[in-house]
């Protein structure tokens, strides 16, 4: 989550006191976390002689292989950085001639003309221009710096002296965000023979960096070197800060630290800072924690900076107990978390689906006395609302507002995205009414968000009413809202008017992202008999606008489904899967799980195979376990699954449990159903299902129906080994399904049938609620004495109806199972 302003706040010195006396015990919730954590090889405290040269290595999954969605900027870990004492030689005259400019009118150029030739005659020259410039960037007034800089260069006469005021006037214009005037200096004072210098070439490329004109910046470092002017360590932070600001690979950036040590340049806590910030923009945890170590070995102290900035990786990659250690390991080392740290902390918590934790956080936050920011206050009410725990939601606004922070673009955008989750779209349009009438404008997050919830809800019309305002707003669709109209028309089913949306915004060069190309994918294996849309050279507006029209109209007449034509899906999944190999965007476990939910939807067996065999091509590794356990023999396919099952677990619970329901799915449905218990009872055994499985109630809601029911097996499997022990079985046991609120007939929903089904032919004493048709309830007294009977363990334990050998490694997995049954 972004936020429209930046934060202002750390620890005071009073502070940190008192965060120093009560850490130890303030902080359990980090320190139990972080204990937890030490118990697992991604412990930050290494030994830092034992750590590998630069670049690190890669490790046998890759860490792109998650479900994590990015999202706020690395530039807000530097937020509040304090600012080093700068050695200076201004004379006291320049202090007296700041503090009278400074009175006058914020336009009033001409009067500071006035006020800078009465002080001529004392300022000493450069050094007391350059403080004056400092300042005036200091309080964001450019125009005042660019009137002094200019009175500056007309007075002086040495090239020197011009060339550092150049360099100081591109720095201050490179911190304000205007590199486009940084340029404009930089060029006349070449031309004026003074700003051939590494300090005025290394001031723009800082000032491109800063802007996240990354190419720009490479560019003049590129012609720096053209010109035999060799970089200093000034230089090449400023060119891995741009790489960090600019979206560049952490690859590129590596490149600059191997040139800079080539070159005899040694890189400083800042070099470090900056390249921990790549990684953060695409989670590179593991890359993160390699600099960490480099920096440790190498003797550079690590300053709040380092560790927020290692954090924010951390959280990006859903490292969430790695991050805990981190931040409990922060004061043994004399640096204390600030409220960037927790912000940064807690909204990787919030992403990772840890609301919980991330409230409890906030409160730590209260208890060591660190002030909330706007961020913290922002991610805070996020969370809330994510809860649908609205009423807290809007306590949060209302200390907010009380702290003397308004609701932002941000804080309205949670809300109305957390109430569009819940259904309540009245409230969603009265906030948006709201917004506009507090003249906040709306962004183009705030009309994904209107645009998304309308869709999803079936607001069709709706959805294109906000369209339309935001094209008359003369905002630029960008791809997080052209992958919410692509979702929109996946879910329902016009999967081929996604394709030529896809289509568009390529051509506009937008390039898609993983979520995008996850969307179509998944969309294909239901896909319906609709046609595409046929504007030909209509307008992209018109297009869109038809594409609207066309939902509603499907919401109106839904099409019937078609289940023909599935080799015709695997060929676009395929075709879809090397555009994603082509253009480098790396398929996450969702795409992963959206394709095992294809295969679930092939008309055969072998389509299936051919698929997965298709897709080993690309990544062996993830799509040959998949192809392995299908095929039911594989070598050591379960020793490969282990590896992927531990990098599965380290995702956010949602998209563990997503990736077990869809490998399962697709097992029970081509009859592989001792593959598809083993692999639920590994889901157990790594606690994907905590808020799912107990040994009272198994909630099936999210489930598809394949899935459930070898679900269903595993857990009463689980249960007849808590009877086997001597343990006594709680009072009811319950199974939830749903009732199908939202099939053709209320209560007839397929997954409650299906369930329904298989404990009739299992023998299960299992019966529907009274008040409640989606839940089969027992005693746990009679399911004791229905699994003692001798013919309940063959019901229970499934086997296979496909004939294989027995793949190596499912023996150990198959005498667990054997335990269960004892």
């Amino acid at each position: 989550m972004a936020s429209s302003t930046t934060p202002h706040c750390s620890i005071t010195a009073a502070t940190a006191k008192s965060a120093n006396q009560n850490w130890k015990t303030t902080h359990k919730f980090s320190a139990r976390n972080a204990a937890a954590a030490k118990q697992a090889p991604n412990s930050i405290s290494q030994n830092p002689s034992s750590i590998s040269p630069l670049p690190p290595s890669r490790p046998e999954l890759s860490h792109d292989f998650c479900g994590r969605r990015s999202t706020r900027l690395v530039s807000k870990m530097h937020v509040g950085r304090p600012k080093s004492a700068v050695a200076t030689r201004h004379s006291s005259a320049a202090e007296e001639a700041l503090e009278q400019a400074l009175d006058l009118d914020r336009d009033g150029n001409a009067a500071l003309i006035c006020v800078l030739r009465s002080f001529q005659g004392k300022l000493s020259g450069s050094d007391d221009y350059n403080y004056l410039l400092r300042e005036f960037g200091n309080r964001g007034d450019c125009s005042k710096a660019v009137c002094c800089f200019e009175f500056a260069i007309g007075r002086e006469r040495k090239r020197s002296e011009q060339g550092k005021l150049a360099s100081a006037m591109i720095s201050v214009l490179g911190r304000l965000g205007r590199a486009d005037l940084a340029r404009n200096v930089f060029e006349e004072a070449n031309a004026g023979g003074y700003g051939n210098t590494v300090y005025a070439f290394s001031a723009l490329i800082s000032a491109y960096g800063r802007g996240g004109y990354r190419d720009e910046a490479l560019g003049v470092f590129g012609s720096m070197k053209e010109l035999g002017l060799r970089p200093n360590l000034v230089t090449y932070n400023a060119v891995i800060d741009a790489c960090a600001k600019g979206g560049a690979e952490f690859s590129r950036a590596l490149e600059f630290l191997d040139e800079m040590v080539k070159n005899g340049v040694q890189p400083d806590r800042i070099t470090f800072n900056s390249l921990l910030a790549v990684c953060g923009r695409s989670g590179l945890w593991e890359d993160a924690k390699n600099l960490f170590h480099e920096m440790v070995y190498r003797g550079i102290h690590q300053d709040i900076f380092t560790y927020n900035t290692l954090l924010d990786a951390v959280c990006k990659g859903g490292q969430m107990d790695l991050a805990f250690e981190i931040m409990s390991d922060m004061p043994s080392k004399g640096v204390w978390p600030n409220v960037v740290t927790y912000s940064t902390v807690i909204d990787g918590c919030a992403k990772a689906g840890k609301l919980e934790e991330a409230l409890n956080l906030f409160e730590e936050m209260k208890l060591l006395g660190i002030r909330l920011d706007r961020i913290s206050y922002n991610t805070l009410l996020a969370v809330y609302a994510s809860l649908g725990r609205f009423e807290e939601a809007l306590d949060v606004c209302k200390e907010m507002e009380a702290s003397g922070i308004r609701k932002d673009v941000v804080t309205y955008n949670a809300l109305m995205g957390g109430y569009g989750k819940q259904g309540n779209y009245y409230q969603v349009q009265k906030l948006f009414r709201e917004m506009k009438a507090q003249n906040l404008s709306p962004n183009i997050l705030t009309y994904s968000t209107l645009i998304d919830v309308y869709s999803k809800g079936g607001m069709h019309l709706e959805a294109m009413e906000t369209f339309k305002e935001l094209k008359q707003a003369g905002l630029e669709i960008d791809v997080v809202l052209y992958s919410s109209l692509i979702d929109a028309l996946c879910k329902n089913g016009l999967v081929e008017s996604a394709v030529s949306l896809l289509d568009e915004m390529t051509k506009k060069g937008i390039r898609p992202n993983v979520v995008t190309y996850n969307s179509i994918i998944d969309a294909f294996g239901g896909l319906r008999g609709t046609s595409g849309s046929k504007e030909g050279d209509e307008e992209d507006d018109n297009k869109v606008m038809k594409l609207f029209e066309q939902l509603a109209a499907e919401r109106a007449c839904p099409s019937r489904e078609d289940t023909s034509g599935k080799s015709k899906e695997i060929l676009c999944i395929l075709e879809l899967f090397k555009k994603m190999h082509e253009l480098k965007i790396k398929p996450n476990v969702v795409t992963f799980s959206a394709i095992l939910n294809a295969c679930s939807r092939c008309n055969s067996f072998e389509d299936a195979s051919m698929l997965l065999e298709e897709l080993r091509l690309f990544d062996n590794q993830v799509y040959g376990v998949a192809h392995g356990l299908l095929k039911g023999g594989r070598e050591n396919v379960w020793v490969q699954a282990q590896c992927l099952f531990d990098e599965v677990k380290r995702m956010d619970s949602s998209t563990a449990s997503a990736f077990y329901n869809a490998l399962t799915d697709m097992l029970w449905h081509f009859g592989q159903k001792r593959g598809a218990q083993l692999v639920v009872l590994e889901g157990k055994r790594r606690q994907v299902w905590e808020n799912v499985w107990s040994d009272s109630c198994l909630d099936l809601h999210l489930m598809s129906s394949g899935a459930a029911q070898a679900m269903v097996h595993a857990w009463l499997l689980n249960i007849r080994a808590i009877v086997y022990e001597g343990h006594e079985l709680p009072k009811l046991l319950s199974i939830l399904t749903g009732w199908g609120k939202h099939s053709k007939v209320a209560g007839d929903g397929t997954l409650r049938r299906v369930v329904e089904a298989l404990l009739i032919r299992m023998g299960a004493p299992f019966h529907v609620a009274k008040c409640n048709i989606g839940r089969f309830i027992s005693t746990g007294a009679v399911v004791t004495a229905w699994l003692r009977e001798s013919g309940t363990l063959n019901v229970l334990i499934l086997h296979d109806d496909r004939m294989h050998s027995k793949p190596a490694g499912l023996e150990q997995q198959e005498r667990n199972m054997h335990v269960l049954s004892l």
